[in-house]
C-alpha cells in the first residue's frame, strides 16, 4: 500500500455524488386521496396512497387497514359519514380526481354511473350493519323463559 492510498480514496469519495439510502425506521410518505372532515375542519378519517403503491385507511389517526383497491374503503367512509349525519353531526367526504377516475372506470365496467356505483357499494355496508342489528334485536326481543305457571321466576327449590 502506498502512503497516499487513503488520501486518494477520500478524494474519490468526495467527488462521487451523494447517494440516498433508506433507513430501516424511516416513515414512508402517504399522500391522502380521500378525507372525511368534521364540522370543525378536522380530518376524522383518510384514505392515502403509500409510496409502495398500497392504499391505507386511517381512522382517528390509527391505520385500520390496507388494500390494493381504495374504492371499497371510500364506500366505507361514505357509510361512516352517513352514520355520523344520522347522529346529527356534520361531516363531509372529499376525494381526489385520481380516486374519482378509478370510480368512473369501475362504474363503466358495471354499466352504471359513478354515483350509482358508489351508492351501491355504500348500501352493501348499510345492509351488513342492518343484518347485524337484526341479530342483536332478535336476542333482546325474545321472551324470557317461564315455568309452567307462566311466572318469570325460577321454581323454588324443594326440600327433601
Amino acid at each position: 500500500m502506498s502512503r497516499n492510498s487513503k488520501a486518494k480514496r477520500d478524494q474519490r469519495k468526495k467527488r462521487q455524488p451523494k447517494r440516498p439510502f433508506l433507513r430501516l425506521n424511516r416513515d414512508q410518505q402517504v399522500v391522502n386521496h380521500a378525507v372525511m372532515i368534521d364540522d370543525e375542519q378536522r380530518v376524522v378519517a383518510a384514505i392515502g396512497l403509500q409510496e409502495g403503491g398500497e392504499w391505507l385507511l386511517s381512522i382517528g389517526g390509527q391505520t385500520m387497514g390496507n388494500a390494493d383497491n381504495p374504492v371499497p374503503m371510500l364506500a366505507m367512509l361514505k357509510h361512516l359519514a352517513n352514520l355520523q349525519e344520522k347522529e346529527g353531526k356534520t361531516v363531509s367526504v372529499q376525494y381526489s380526481e385520481q380516486l374519482q377516475q378509478m370510480i368512473d372506470d369501475l362504474a363503466a365496467d358495471e354499466g352504471k354511473s359513478a354515483e350509482d356505483y358508489l351508492a351501491m357499494l355504500v348500501s352493501e355496508f348499510e345492509d351488513t350493519g342492518a343484518a347485524e342489528d337484526e341479530g342483536e334485536e332478535s336476542d333482546a326481543d325474545a321472551p324470557a323463559a317461564t315455568d309452567d305457571d307462566g311466572d318469570d321466576a325460577a321454581p323454588a327449590p324443594k326440600d327433601a
